[in-house]
């Protein structure tokens, strides 16, 4: 009986303590963010890889969805040389911290609410095509899943060269496509 009692207590602790370890703090992310904002906190900074395009803004994402691409490039799933050296840097609480708050930092991505501009003609028929709400949400700015990110207000040159990569047949420089993922319509339309 004693044994059992011990057991328990043990796994009610270890399970306490795991709980702990990831609960988001956004004063720690504030402070962690220092490492971000060279690159992400720069208005228009551009990337060179895979090509020249501005880096996405990340302020208003959801926490979750920081976490999953942390994530991803912790373990190459996703690759860009600079975020892979960051994300190895950090630990699960590092990246539950800046993602409570780069979630609620503001920016493009916040206002979920907002009415979306009308796209050009050509803008608007490669999202229908692409099916984007049904994964990205009403105003491509509320994703039926937290660990999405949000479209709405992101840097067009960004999206483009994300879109590109998607489309590249197994390519996950950016994500790793799943089956449910409708086909993607050509880009080659799509205005640069």
């Amino acid at each position: 009986m004693n044994k059992a009692l011990s057991m328990i207590l043990v796994l009610a602790a270890v399970a306490g303590f795991s709980g702990a370890a990831s609960a988001q703090d956004a004063k720690a992310g504030e402070k962690k963010a220092a490492m971000c904002i060279g690159c992400h906190g720069i208005p228009g900074y551009q990337a060179s890889f895979p090509e020249i395009h501005k880096v996405p803004m990340i302020s208003g994402q959801s926490g979750k969805y920081i976490v999953a691409a942390l994530n991803a490039y912790k373990k190459g799933e996703r690759k860009h040389p600079t975020m892979k050296g960051i994300a190895a840097s950090l630990t699960d609480q590092d990246m539950a911290d800046l993602g409570a708050f780069y979630e609620t930092h503001g920016g493009p991505a916040k206002n979920a609410d907002a009415p979306a501009p009308t796209p050009p003609a050509q803008v608007a028929e490669l999202l229908k095509k692409g099916n984007c709400a049904s994964c990205h949400g009403e105003n491509l700015n509320k994703p039926i899943d937290p660990s999405y990110p949000k479209l709405a207000g992101q840097h067009a040159d960004y999206l483009y060269v994300a879109l590109k990569a998607y489309q590249t047949e197994n390519n996950s420089r950016w994500a790793a496509p799943t089956p449910s993922w409708p086909a993607w319509p050509s880009l080659s339309a799509m205005p640069s």
